[in-house]
């Protein structure tokens, strides 16, 4: 069964749509927004949670960020999902199917044309195979933020750590820090393998900005830039287990290892 997101300004479009795409057999959850920044902080969540999207059902001409740009950037994403563009406004086909469209439909929409749209879905996400967690590039991840009425795409790649705030975490990059609304508990489970470990209730940090390890009277700390950021005694094993044997060996940590030898073995 198809998961897909249906995303129109107007109200009584989105709720046509969403009715018919209901209606058909092959597809199994329907999502709405109203807005394309809306439908790319969906998409971010849906990722975060390990949920599939098969394909967006989307207006071109919208408020703020339009349906072409959307798909513009679905290109920083491992695994987008497909687009289908349902419009009033002709005059934008060229441009949609250079984008990789796969469908484009005019208004008022006929059930049997959106119906041949889901065919053409259902066959292109089968062609592909899955589209879930299995298929997703484990190298990075792009995820959407607001700036100051703007989207812009962070690399998992750039970020250093992230820190819970409220129902929101704080992403931060050399850039600077960008606020997501997501829980860090989500966040944790998605990237624990590419490298980012949890060292405190509120922290979450990418091993690979990691530059030094410190233990002192049972506590640890890590440096990322110039920052240390402190490890809450309840993850310090975890820390210890995952990270110490990385700066035991010079070649894994680019050069000698950091800190003096507190007799145990361990590095301080």
């Amino acid at each position: 069964m198809l998961h897909v997101l249906a995303v129109d300004d107007e109200r009584p479009a989105l709720e046509e749509l969403t009715y018919l795409l209901r209606r058909d057999p092959r597809v199994g959850r329907v999502g709405c927004a109203g807005d394309a920044s809306s439908a790319l902080r969906d998409l971010s969540r849906m990722l975060v949670d390990g949920e599939r999207l098969d394909a967006v059902f989307m207006d071109i001409r919208m408020p703020g960020l339009d349906g072409l740009d959307f798909t513009r950037l679905l290109t920083g994403f491992a695994a987008p999902p497909h687009v289908v563009f349902v419009t009033a406004h002709d005059d934008c086909a060229v441009t949609a199917f250079e984008l990789g469209a796969l469908d484009y439909l005019l208004k008022p929409v006929r059930p049997e044309r959106l119906a041949e749209s889901v065919r053409r879905v259902a066959g292109a996400v089968e062609r592909a195979g899955p589209r879930g967690e299995d298929a997703r590039d484990p190298e990075d991840e792009m995820i959407p933020v607001e700036l100051g009425g703007r989207t812009r795409l962070v690399s998992r790649r750039a970020v250093t750590h992230v820190e819970a705030q409220g129902d929101y975490v704080r992403l931060h990059t050399a850039d600077g820090g960008y606020l997501v609304r997501m829980p860090l508990s989500a966040l944790t489970k998605r990237w624990e393998a590419a490298g980012f470990i949890r060292i405190h209730r509120s922290t979450l940090v990418a091993s690979a900005h990691i530059t030094e390890v410190r233990f002192d009277g049972g506590r640890a700390a890590v440096q990322i830039g110039d920052e240390l950021l402190q490890v809450s005694r309840r993850h310090t094993r975890e820390v210890r287990d995952r990270l110490v044997r990385k700066f035991h060996h010079p070649d894994a940590a680019g050069g000698e290892a950091r800190g003096g030898d507190n007799g145990s073995g361990e590095r301080r």
